[in-house]
């Protein structure tokens, strides 16, 4: 069973998260020919001031 998870900084849609799950998805049951039925994808909401770029938050960053 194919298990993809997937790390964002907060603040995507539920149709953004939708549209990750589905290609997401799709890419694994191309890629290695696993049952769309077993696929399972995890996304992890990341808190802004818990992601750092470059020595800085993306909080301070602005992203």
């Amino acid at each position: 069973m194919p298990f993809a998870q997937i790390y964002m900084i907060e603040g995507r849609s539920e149709e953004q998260k939708r549209a990750v799950i589905e290609k997401v998805t799709q890419a694994l049951v191309d890629a290695v020919g696993a049952p769309k039925e077993n696929v399972r994808v995890w996304i992890h909401d990341v808190p802004k001031e818990n992601w750092g770029i470059a020595g800085a938050t993306a909080k301070d960053l602005g992203r």
